[in-house]
């Protein structure tokens, strides 16, 4: 990548490059000097390979299948509930409410994050509180509002499926029987593997001029110009895995309340984009209802505090040709390569 989330150039280079960018004659044909500049964008955008996996969770298809069969599991749960009851695949792992309802039929304190592309993440829930996929899978199965599952119960519902005992020692050679462990690793393996699919901005990354329309390709010169949503939303998965304040009503304290925030900081991890218009309603607490209310919110609508950050441009004021463009460009990160692109985003 050009420019890594923890580069020290981040902040100094990145704005520069944007200023260029907006610079492009007519904002569309790219000539010279402007060709050149295109070209860093793309390696910055350039999808990631290979999933990572830790040294003693090795990824392995045994571990994907079996873990992807525990996924939907309800003998996980102590009240017939699955993961993928919250994390619905045809949601991109989301489940379309602003909060999900928990076991005492109240909503929960935050909304369902999307699990596309977790495998390079360094921290997990929305305050980052888990180290590691194997710690973040444990959180929802054992926490009483959630899945609520015991875990002396789990293991004996799972020790007498024949053929799922058959699948845990495939996957976990030497291992007799399934154990709270071996359940953790091998949803962790399985969340590993969930990579969004490529969309039309792969194909454009990849050289494809005209797999974006004008809308989109205006709105991408803004995400990363005038805009400076980049400056958070970095990389492929767009998103730095960084913790920010970004001006929300909420009440929530947020990263400021566990171990390793800073006290008082309402900070919440940058969320990546990819299939975003799967994965309404959106921000932490599901507050803003549609990626039009997500841009009007950055273009002045946010609570100015002291501990709001950095990277936002407090003087952000995007017209309304401008935020729908802004919007055509987000829809196009869930838009298949192959599709026709979108002349027309939608009105913001």
């Amino acid at each position: 990548m050009l420019l890594g989330p923890q580069s020290r150039l981040r902040r100094s280079a990145l704005p520069l490059l944007a200023a260029l960018f907006l610079l492009a004659p007519g904002g569309t044909g790219l000539h010279g000097q402007d060709r050149d500049l295109d070209a860093h964008w793309r390696k910055l955008f350039t999808r990631g390979r290979d999933s990572p996996s830790p040294p003693d969770n090795p990824v392995t298809p045994n571990k994907v299948a079996l873990g992807a069969r525990l996924f939907s599991d309800t003998r996980l749960s102590g009240a017939n509930r699955s993961c993928a009851g919250c994390h619905v695949p045809e949601r991109a792992f989301s489940d379309g409410r602003r909060r999900p309802i928990g076991l005492s039929g109240r909503p929960l304190s935050r909304n369902t994050p999307s699990l596309f592309n977790l495998a390079w993440s360094k921290h997990y829930f929305w305050d980052g509180r888990a180290p590691s996929l194997e710690a973040q899978v444990a959180m929802p199965i054992e926490a009483g509002e959630e899945m609520r599952g015991d875990w002396p119960t789990i293991l004996r519902r799972l020790g007498a499926d024949g053929d799922l005992v058959e699948r845990f020692r495939a996957a976990f050679p030497g291992e007799p029987s399934p154990s709270r462990a071996t359940v953790l690793k091998a949803l962790a393996s399985y969340v590993r593997s969930l990579v969004s699919p490529p969309t039309r901005f792969d194909a454009w990354v990849e050289g494809e001029q005209g797999a974006l329309s004008d809308a989109e390709t205006r709105g991408f010169r803004l995400f990363v110009g005038k805009a400076a949503c980049v400056l958070c939303h970095v990389g492929w998965r767009f998103t730095d895995d960084r913790f920010h304040d970004i001006g929300l009503r909420s009440k929530d304290a947020g990263r400021g309340a566990i171990e390793g925030g800073t006290p008082g900081l309402r900070a919440f991890k940058t969320p990546g984009l990819r299939e975003l218009t799967r994965t309404a309603p959106y921000m932490h607490d599901g507050s803003l209802a549609t990626l039009g209310a997500v841009i009007r919110h950055y273009n002045g609508g946010f609570v100015a505090r002291p501990s709001l950050a950095t990277q936002l441009n407090r003087g952000l004021a995007l017209n309304g040709s401008e935020r729908a463009d802004l919007v055509a460009f987000l829809r196009a990160l869930s838009s298949r390569q192959g599709a026709a692109p979108e002349t027309k985003g939608p009105a913001p």
